[in-house]
């Protein structure tokens, strides 16, 4: 923004010091004069030494003021010029740390976000901007990082299915004589695993812009219908899904927490016992919390391991070898959706094998007129 040059802070600083001083002055300076106006007669007689009166009349507040009123002057004169030297070290020394978080922004603006002002001291205002401001720098910079790490692994996975394609159409040109059913399902397959991570690119960026209105919302409900919409699914893998709960009130988008737990479970459905293995769906409000826990039985993880599970593109098959390798951003869209939601999102690995989930969002008012379905 452009804006007018104007004095300085510094400036106004020692304009305000000095006047305040000169005003302190005037005031006591006032306030002696009254007090001698007060105490001290407008005339008096003059006796001489030998005790014969004299009748002369000597006026002593005239003969005060000539001798106060310079003296007066001398002294605000003084304080002017102590104010505004005073004023001008002190403010300079006051806006020191400002000066040097000044510098800072002009250094992070010219895209250094590695510089941190970690201003010396104790606690105090200038101090506490400070802390503040470093923290940002480093939210900044982590965040930065992560979105170049984000390109730079969206631009390799988008780019594989259309070498794919592009060598399957190579090998169609060169060999007119083969069949094209096997091709047809081979670019099918490459095409809908394009779109998948297409889309859930687009999820994912509409959830950390935080692009929807909140509303009412039941997890109990939501986990309901994940359970019934991912039924077949988990028959497919011979999995079993158990859901229980009270109803747990929360605000936020219906249709990103629907996918948050889409994703949860079919994960938990995925990742398991192939034939032999179980989903826990429990939710239930705790104090101002509404927890969504998923629970699942599979191979055991270790604790290093869960840790990364949240990375994007992260895929399920580095942790379990299945026929389902997904497009790698299930749980980064998970915590994503977790955290524009104000949430938490904690992975715990179960002692006898698999993954515990635990999602903890702001619980809902009382208040609450309806519940999204």
């Amino acid at each position: 923004m452009d804006r007018a040059p104007g004095p300085s802070a510094r400036l106004k600083l020692t304009l305000s010091y000095a006047g305040f001083l000169m005003l302190a002055g005037v005031l006591m300076l006032g306030a002696v004069w009254v007090f001698l106006l007060r105490y001290v007669p407008e005339r008096a007689m003059l006796i001489n030494a030998d005790d014969r009166l004299d009748n002369g009349v000597f006026p002593v507040r005239g003969v005060l003021l000539d001798v106060f009123a310079p003296r007066a002057a001398a002294v605000l004169a003084f304080l002017l010029v102590f104010g505004l030297l005073g004023g001008w070290i002190l403010a300079g020394r006051m806006l020191a740390p400002l000066t040097r978080i000044t510098n800072a922004t002009r250094t992070a603006t010219n895209g250094s976000l590695s510089h941190r002002i970690r201003l010396p001291g104790r606690k105090d205002e200038f101090r506490e901007l400070a802390d503040a401001f470093d923290t940002m720098l480093a939210r900044l910079e982590a965040h930065v990082a992560e979105q170049q790490r984000f390109a730079a692994n969206a631009s390799h996975e988008l780019r594989t299915p259309l070498a794919i394609s592009k060598s399957l159409l190579d090998a169609a040109r060169t060999d007119p004589d083969r069949a094209t059913d096997p091709l047809v399902e081979r670019l099918h397959a490459v095409n809908t695993r394009a779109i998948d991570l297409t889309e859930a690119l687009l999820l994912l960026s509409r959830a950390e812009q935080r692009s929807f209105t909140p509303e009412h919302v039941d997890l109990s409900l939501v986990a309901e219908e994940t359970a019934e919409t991912l039924l077949p699914l988990a028959e497919k893998h011979g999995v079993t899904i158990e859901t229980s709960g009270d109803i747990t009130p929360t605000s936020g988008s219906q249709a990103l927490l629907l996918q948050l737990t889409t994703n949860l479970v079919q994960n938990a459905i995925v990742h398991n016992l192939p034939g032999r293995g179980t989903v826990w769906i429990h939710t239930g409000a705790h104090a101002d919390t509404a927890v969504l826990t998923v629970e699942n039985t599979g191979e055991r993880l270790s604790p290093q391991l869960v840790s990364t599970l949240t990375e994007r593109f992260q895929r399920g098959t580095e942790r379990v070898h299945t026929d389902h390798a997904g497009v790698g951003l299930g749980l980064a869209i998970v915590k994503t959706i977790t955290h524009a939601h104000d949430g938490t999102l904690v992975l715990t690995p179960r002692s006898a094998g698999g993954l515990r989930i635990t999602v903890e969002l702001p619980l809902a008012t009382d208040t609450t007129p309806r519940w999204s379905r």
